[in-house]
């Protein structure tokens, strides 16, 4: 009875350091629209290919792109225009300059009437106030620069957003078609790095004592890989495991399972 129960233990100490894991790569990256809009184009040739910087999903962008050719036309007639009025402001500001003195001249002349005085007067302050007009026309005209600074950085993100590039992945799921309708969150795509690949395994308790100095073990076959993340938190699914991640190397073929044996050596 007491060999049975030291051969039970043996056994269980054997195994309890081995894992199966299946090959993924080392991201999939769930692709959602940001943009509401028409798909215009959905490359569906490319699915399990490597992506360049091609689009593969372009969501109709023709309204904005016209928009845009349109808010910079007309950022260059305000700028053009705020260059106008400053040359006007400082010859504005320059009049002004003489017309004071003129003022000051006639207002200490005592042969002058006290009607022309006033004249002088009404002048001098018109031309401030028209200086005043133009300072305040040049600061509504930046204004309306920004706000169409703003609104061309939201049309380029548009067009960004209905333009999908994602080169150097593999395209791994296409879920729209051309003339498909799209909203906001619905889902386009999913694309995968493929340059490095990861296991996922469940660790037991024991094997949380310095799993990172491990020595990893697929297939039988002893590797430089050491364990590249761990959650000290028990799984919410599998119980009382614990969640690690191996960095590979990109095999051939993705999705097969292995084998991982840590050991201490």
């Amino acid at each position: 009875m007491k060999l049975l129960a030291i051969l039970l233990f043996s056994i269980a100490t054997v195994f309890a350091n081995e894992y199966y894991a299946k090959v993924e790569p080392i991201e999939i990256r769930n692709i959602s629209s940001n943009v509401s809009g028409l798909v215009v184009y959905a490359d569906e040739k490319n699915l399990g290919k490597l992506l360049s910087s091609e689009i593969y999903v372009k969501i109709d962008s023709k309204l904005d792109e016209k928009e845009l050719k349109y808010i910079k036309d007309k950022l260059e007639y305000l700028r053009n225009t705020v260059a106008t009025n400053e040359k006007v402001v400082k010859n504005l500001e320059s009049s002004l300059v003489r017309k004071r003195k003129n003022y000051e001249m006639v207002e200490a002349l005592k042969i002058k009437s006290q009607v022309e005085k006033d004249r002088e007067y009404y002048d001098l302050i018109a031309s401030e106030n028209q200086l005043l007009s133009t300072k305040k026309e040049i600061q509504s005209l930046k204004i309306q620069i920004t706000d169409l600074k703003l609104r061309r950085a939201v049309l380029r993100r548009s067009v960004n957003d209905k333009n999908l590039v994602a080169d150097g992945f593999i395209l791994y799921e296409l879920n729209v078609k051309p003339g498909q309708v799209v909203n906001m969150s619905t889902p386009l795509a999913k694309v995968a790095d493929i340059s490095k690949a990861k296991l996922t395994i469940y660790l037991n308790r024991d094997d949380l004592v310095n799993p990172k100095k491990k020595t990893i073990y697929l297939d039988g076959k002893k590797t430089p890989y050491k364990i590249s993340r761990i959650v000290n938190i028990a799984d919410s699914k599998n119980i009382s495991k614990y969640m690690a991640q191996i960095i590979i190397d990109s095999p051939k073929i993705f999705s097969n399972l292995v084998k991982v044996e840590l050991k201490d050596e």
